[in-house]
């Protein structure tokens, strides 16, 4: 019995012998991938969470530039959080935070080229697209009307249709093109949520069009939308 079971086991182990040399190899660096892939995913996570901590203290730095109204600390420590930590959240919010600070401080092209930044670099869709808006208004100020119509093209998220439309209207209006800020405006109007208190503003912008009521501005986007 004994014997038996000896050879039995002998049996086994050269078969076992036989399958770890036909795919051991593979074994082995299946296992060596895995846990590299394991450990570079623990170096990611943990690079990204040091990224944002040391991007959040910058950031904090220049939310106290902000609140001392000191723009070219401001413009500095965006300056640096945009070299450094390009990809992170705060560095996005910080340049919409530093755009503000230098156009209240008469510093617009400044505040251009901080939005600009944004609008091709920030991590997130919602930022680039706010970015895009807020840019375009400073450059139709500037009267830099092409550059103005390129970036509203830009705009791609649907949450910014409405606002999109609205800054259309405008650039319009700026370059005499009554008809078709009309047709921006009525746009504007009807993406607009109803209990939004904006929409008075479009419904004003439209009464200086022409159109005398918020039944024909409806009635309006509802035919554009319709060819």
């Amino acid at each position: 019995m004994a014997t038996h079971l000896d050879l039995e086991e002998q049996e086994q182990l050269d078969q076992l012998k036989a399958f770890w040399k036909q795919y051991g190899n593979l074994i082995t660096w299946t296992i060596t991938l895995v846990l590299a892939g394991f450990a570079a995913w623990n170096g990611w996570t943990w690079w990204q969470r040091d990224q944002a901590v040391k991007a959040a203290a910058m950031y904090e730095e220049l939310d106290r530039a902000v609140q001392a109204l000191d723009a070219d600390k401001a413009g500095r420590v965006f300056g640096d959080l945009k070299e450094r930590y390009p990809k992170t959240t705060y560095t996005a919010q910080a340049a919409m935070q530093a755009a503000k600070l230098q156009y209240d401080k008469g510093q617009a092209e400044a505040a251009r080229a901080s939005l600009a930044w944004a609008a091709d670099n920030a991590a997130d869709d919602e930022y680039r697209d706010l970015a895009r808006l807020r840019l375009a208004g400073l450059q139709m100020e500037a009267k830099q009307f092409a550059e103005a119509a390129k970036t509203l093209d830009a705009i791609k998220l649907p949450d910014f249709t409405a606002l999109q439309a609205d800054r259309r209207g405008d650039l319009f209006v700026l370059q005499a093109k009554p008809e078709l800020a009309r047709a921006e405006y009525q746009k504007a109007y009807a993406a607009m949520n109803s209990k939004q208190d904006y929409r008075r503003l479009i419904e004003a912008k439209l009464a200086t069009l022409g159109v005398a009521s918020v039944e024909a501005a409806a009635s309006g986007a509802a035919k554009g939308a319709a060819k």
